[in-house]
């Protein structure tokens, strides 16, 4: 079989997921290759199975995108399935999680037209609701509230829904937990250094530096990243990855929820790649 793992042009060689997760469906008797999104010459129809890899530029055209996937949902079998790609996109999702109980960082949204409001007392985040790699994500003193809305205003020039958070120091020491959950069960774990610096402009390129490295996750961050899989709309999909920080109480709480591209940092768990591969195959039946 042909195993598609979708990425974009900007990113080729970029990916470190894509070496160990191509070697191992060659393991298993599979043909693994990297074939570009943005291509019209790709005939998806010629995979056995196309995953969503490194597809990282796809916020730039968010409705080319899911058409895109729902023109290979069609032909094939696409992972993550459509309904989990149109509900994560857009991190608006992260209403619908505190909704079911799940706790997230304190989150606002500001669409177009409508009028942003400051946080009160405290530094804080913006960055776009439909966005990958920290780009678009910018960090403000609390008494930043002009800066703030010059941001807010011109994300929503360009089209997005601008997303407000708190910026919680925990990160600047704990990090955060991003846990990887195939299928709903957890599977292994990094640790995240802090990203954004006060004052630092947009990110340049697909996505913002990242310091990783392997993490236990303590009990607490267990339970919140199983109770935010459970709560995606359709049941835990093939993988998910949840990115969790801790808050002013320290308690875990969902930052983001990475349903369509994201790494899964397989080098950093051996073996995971091969259990992911096997996985995948076991869901088409072989």
């Amino acid at each position: 079989m042909r195993v598609g793992l979708a990425t974009t042009a900007a990113a080729r060689g970029l990916d470190e997921d894509h070496a160990p997760l191509a070697r191992a469906f060659e393991s298993l008797g599979h043909e693994a290759s990297a074939p570009d999104w943005r291509d019209p010459a790709v005939d998806w129809s010629g995979f056995g199975v196309v995953l969503l890899r490194s597809t990282w530029d796809y916020t730039e055209d968010l409705p080319a995108f899911l058409a895109w996937a729902e023109g290979v949902a069609r032909v094939t079998q696409l992972f993550n399935p459509m309904p989990v790609l149109r509900w994560s996109t857009d991190k608006r999702y992260l209403l619908d999680l505190s909704s079911a109980g799940v706790p997230i960082v304190p989150s606002s949204i500001t669409a177009p037209g409508e009028a942003w409001t400051a946080p009160a007392g405290r530094e804080f985040v913006i960055k776009p609701a439909v966005g990958a790699g920290s780009r678009g994500a910018r960090r403000f003193d609390a008494h930043e509230h002009e800066a703030g809305l010059r941001h807010a205003q011109r994300l929503n020039a360009e089209g997005y829904h601008a997303l407000t958070q708190p910026y919680l120091h925990s990160v600047d020491d704990h990090g955060e937990t991003a846990l990887m959950m195939f299928e709903g069960e957890f599977s292994h774990a990094i640790r995240k250094g802090p990203l954004l610096a006060r004052g630092a402009g947009d990110v340049a390129g697909l996505f913002a530096k990242e310091t990783i490295e392997p993490r236990v996750p303590a009990a607490d961050e267990l339970d919140v990243a199983r109770r935010a899989v459970a709560s995606i709309p359709g049941g835990a999909p093939l993988y998910a990855r949840v990115d969790l920080i801790r808050d002013t109480e320290h308690r875990p709480c969902v930052l983001e929820l990475e349903l369509a591209e994201p790494s899964l940092f397989f080098d950093y768990a051996p073996e995971s790649a091969l259990k992911f591969a096997r996985l995948v195959l076991s869901r088409l039946g072989g």
